[in-house]
């Protein structure tokens, strides 16, 4: 009988917060956030490089309040929010604009484990947008600038019995302000966005030692048949040793030790290269031991796979995977959602457009102005994708400025803009370091708040020498970095060659085809070229491809095309918005697509 009350009760709770919460607006959903639960809200590890058994995830239904600049903590919350989705989304339940001249509070309660009373309890905040102030039961415990990189802090010492008071205030000017925004405008038109503001990824706390493991980044060498493993630490000592077990399934191929501040040196017999086509991940164990025993112990992973550029015989640079030439060819992924926009309603959806990448025949996605969860990085290292990393341009960027490297001038930033753009660009490299999928850097587009280009592209090979660097994908060209990146649209042309950099098309295409009942609006949507049925659009798709293959032998090795699926406005995805249509004919298209990915391998 009790069981049965205990059953009853949950029920009620459960149907009353599906009461409290529910998506706002018209527009169009996916088949995820049709069925989204908002007491389990993205419940897998939220950072799988780096894993500890415990953990407690602070998604769900939050107290929100919007209140103007300057203002204290509201005495009354205007209702209620789903994190981690911006305020501005459907799926948070609020639908809201926030604005340069508001504050956007958030108010939760939680109780932390007894089985962690000895251990310090991190919480983390995988990203907000932009400047974060947090509060534990009434005492500021810190803040946080960026929209993009994932930070933390340690509230052991704020902590007390019972239920813990966790307040977050958020200021997001967006496109109002100087920092890096994306595709996000307060005023959305065009190739520009709703605007996400607020908490957009997962917020979760982490019990850890007082000596505790705090990043990890493996770099491979298949030269020299070795692995490099930086481990960051926390209140290490000299006397202490950090620990790196390498594995291949339950066999142990590696084990190395250092002091900390020092990395760990392994040596890896028979190697299992990192390809595409065959992804193999190394399990790691990272510990950290005082006196022989491990206080803190992570799970992770390593790939041994090389990124470089070399000359071939007739003397044109290619990328090389692991030695061999490599075409880079893959599609400008913006990772927007309809109801979630920055993010992702499941992580089934997370890696649906990943998985659907591989199946379309890409090796490559270059991320778009944009950064994604840690876990949306692991998937494309076990799937096998190689990922162009873009930076998310800021500082004012107007539609027309879209065209201003024609010009070949640069845009003049306040010593604040500039300060904070490298300040993010190093958070976000900091993070997205450990993963081998990453291949290429790219810190500026199209001329979007492009400044001091050699500057920045020298500093991005001297911080990460493992990858190759686009220093400007499409915008003003310098000769700085491993790339040279023009923009064509529609179709691929032969336009610009740099004999000693890597020469590319980083964009074209953008084949628009609007379907009805799969619109974001029902007029004024555009792609670069329309059609109006899925064999037209495979059949243009087709012509540009046997373009760009023609490319190849006069120097170009590698080609972006625009773009995964519809975002918004822009009709000229591979697949719909609400990602419930897939627009060209998929056999054709996978066929075309390997035949380019593997144009310098035949």
């Amino acid at each position: 009988m009790r069981t049965k009350l205990l059953v009853a009760a949950l029920a009620l709770s459960c149907t009353s917060v599906f009461a409290q919460w529910e998506p706002k607006g018209d527009k169009l959903k996916t088949k995820w956030a049709e069925t989204l639960d908002p007491t389990n809200v993205l419940p897998e590890y939220p950072r799988p490089i780096m894993e500890r058994p415990d953990w407690q995830n602070l998604n769900g239904l939050w107290e929100y309040a919007i209140l103007p600049v300057g203002k204290q903590e509201p005495t009354k919350y205007d209702g209620q929010i789903l994190v981690p989705f911006a305020v501005e989304s459907s799926l948070s339940g609020v639908q809201k604009e926030l604005g340069k001249d508001n504050e956007l509070w958030y108010k939760r309660t939680f109780t932390i484990p007894s089985g962690w009373r000895s251990k310090n309890v991190l919480l983390h905040f995988g990203a907000v947008d932009w400047k974060t102030e947090v509060y534990l039961n009434d005492i500021k415990i810190g803040s946080h600038t960026g929209g993009y990189a994932p930070f933390s802090f340690d509230i052991t010492p704020y902590l007390k019995s019972g239920a813990q008071k966790l307040i977050v205030k958020v200021w997001d000017p967006t496109t109002e302000g100087f920092q890096p925004v994306g595709k996000q405008h307060n005023r959305p038109h065009g190739i520009w966005y709703t605007p996400v503001s607020g908490i957009w990824q997962t917020v979760w706390l982490e019990p850890v030692n007082q000596k505790h493991i705090t990043s990890i980044t493996p770099t491979a060498n298949i030269d020299g048949g070795s692995l490099k493993v930086k481990v960051n630490t926390q209140n290490t000592q000299s006397s202490d040793l950090i620990q790196v077990t390498l594995k291949d399934g339950n066999k142990v191929v590696a084990v190395g030790k250092s002091v900390p501040g020092q990395t760990v040196d392994l040596y890896v017999p028979d190697m299992k290269l990192w390809w595409p086509e065959s992804p193999f991940l190394y399990d790691m164990e990272v510990a950290i031991l005082d006196k022989g025993k491990a206080v803190d112990k992570v799970n992770s992973y390593a790939a041994m796979r090389k990124i470089s550029r070399k000359k071939d015989k007739d003397g044109i640079v290619r990328m090389q995977l692991n030695n061999k030439d490599c075409f880079h060819f893959g599609p400008l992924d913006q990772g927007w959602w309809p109801d979630g926009l920055y993010t992702a309603p499941t992580d089934e959806a997370l890696v649906y457009d990943i998985q659907k990448t591989k199946d379309f025949g890409y090796n490559m996605i270059r991320k778009h102005v944009k950064v994604e969860p840690a876990r949306w990085y692991t998937h494309c290292d076990r799937l096998g994708i190689l990922v162009w990393q873009d930076m998310p341009n800021g500082d004012k960027t107007p539609q027309w400025q879209m065209y201003q490297y024609f010009d070949g001038k640069e845009m003049t930033h306040s010593i604040e803009s500039e300060d904070n753009f490298r300040k993010e660009w190093k958070e976000i490299m900091d993070y997205l370091m450990p993963y081998p999928s990453i291949a290429v850097w790219v810190p500026f587009n199209e001329a979007w708040g492009q400044f001091k280009t050699v500057e920045i592209a020298e500093w991005t090979k001297y911080y990460d020498p493992s990858r190759l660097v686009n220093p400007a994908s499409g915008g003003n060209h310098y000769k700085v970095g491993d790339i040279l990146d023009y923009h064509k649209y529609p179709g691929p042309e032969f336009m610009m060659y740099d004999p000693e950099r890597v020469t590319v098309v980083g964009e074209y295409g953008g084949i628009g085809f609007p379907m009805k009942d799969h619109l974001w609006q029902t007029d004024k949507n555009w792609g670069y070229v329309q059609f109006k049925s899925a064999k037209e659009v495979t059949d243009e798709y087709i012509k540009y491809g046997e373009e760009l293959l023609k490319l190849v032998n006069r120097g170009i090795s590698g080609a972006v095309y625009t773009q995964t699926t519809d975002v918004e406005v822009e009709v000229n995805g591979l697949i719909t918005y609400d990602r419930k249509v897939i627009k060209l004919e998929e056999d054709r298209l996978r066929e075309m697509n390997r035949r380019i990915c593997n144009s310098l391998s035949e």
